[in-house]
């Protein structure tokens, strides 16, 4: 194994922390991580020699532009919600600069972040994506349509996560499994309703495998374009089947949730729809072609079926949270 020089953005975030982590305990690669707080990173920098934290962020990414000229693998996993402005700066504009900056002589790969909300079924740019989606998920499909315009384009592998699950005692979690324990609490009343819909989730332990296994890939390994991470798709029934079996509750009938029905719901609870969730109401399926976990190239899967979704998440059997 070739010892590489690696730029990391967003080692602070859910997805960063595990990838950084398992890149110190597992590799011998020179680590450059480009970190706004590091004081909250929760694994330790200084495990092993070649870990270097500079303290900065994108919107000034520029000032490393000596050190980029001298990288040898890139993995952009910083990202920006909430602001407007810094969504944009952070999402597409000072990315694409990063880009950029780094030397196409010298180079090898870059692992782009981005997320599978932007894609359609077919694996293809979703255009109600750009057009509906929120400040996150428009500026991540307008920076994935814009790579072609840099540089090093031919050399960047966009990863798109589905719904990221993730985090503990020494990991930030992740929104979706900061709010699993939430939606447990309700089961004995969503256990009465089916929903015709579908989506992939796949744990931010899983992704730092694939992100490892794809910077020292075996001799003769091709490195795909794109990468949708996911285990296999699985239907909000099956989700809900699963969870009652685990929190020991029957479900005795169940009312399916058709649109008409949803929608009567919304209004008369006034619930407040922006136009990605009304979209997301009509699209349901939100599935992909080919996801790739561990499983894909052999390795063992943290968390492949949606009952260790729920111990992973603390969830006890029988419904409470630990």
């Amino acid at each position: 194994m070739n010892r590489k020089r690696i730029f990391i953005t967003g080692a602070s975030g859910c997805i960063g922390h595990y990838l950084t982590d398992r890149l110190i305990q597992t590799t011998d690669h020179d680590l450059y991580l480009l970190v706004r707080t590091p004081a909250k990173l929760q694994f330790n920098p200084q495990a092993r020699p070649g870990i270097t934290v500079l303290q900065g962020d994108l919107e000034h990414i520029e000032q490393h532009a000596d050190l980029l000229n001298t990288i040898d693998l890139a993995i952009l996993a910083a990202t920006a919600w909430g602001d407007p402005k810094t969504t944009v700066t952070t999402n597409v504009d000072k990315t694409l600069t990063l880009l950029t900056l780094l030397n196409p002589d010298r180079c090898e790969r870059v692992l782009y972040f981005s997320t599978a909300s932007i894609l359609g079924r077919d694996n293809q740019p979703l255009p109600a994506a750009g057009s509906l989606g929120t400040d996150y998920i428009r500026t991540k499909y307008e920076c994935y349509q814009r790579l072609a315009e840099t540089p090093i384009a031919d050399r960047i592998t966009t990863l798109f996560p589905t719904l990221v699950l993730g985090g503990g005692p020494d990991k930030p979690y992740s929104h979706l499994s900061s709010g699993i324990a939430e939606v447990v609490r309700w089961i004995d009343l969503i256990r009465f309703f089916q929903a015709d819909a579908s989506f992939h989730y796949i744990h931010a332990q899983d992704i730092a495998q694939v992100v490892t296994y794809l910077v020292d890939p075996p001799a003769d390994f091709i490195l795909p374009r794109t990468v949708v991470l996911g285990n296999a798709a699985i239907t909000v029934n099956q989700a809900i089947a699963e969870t009652c079996h685990y929190c020991h509750r029957r479900i005795y009938f169940r009312i399916p949730l058709t649109l008409w029905l949803a929608n009567l719901l919304i209004t008369l609870f006034r619930v407040q729809m922006a136009d990605w969730d009304r979209f997301c109401l009509q699209y349901r399926h939100f599935t992909y072609q080919n996801p790739v976990n561990p499983a894909t190239f052999g390795l063992a899967p943290y968390c492949d079926t949606f009952t260790k979704v729920l111990v992973v998440s603390g969830i006890r059997p029988g419904g409470n949270s630990g």
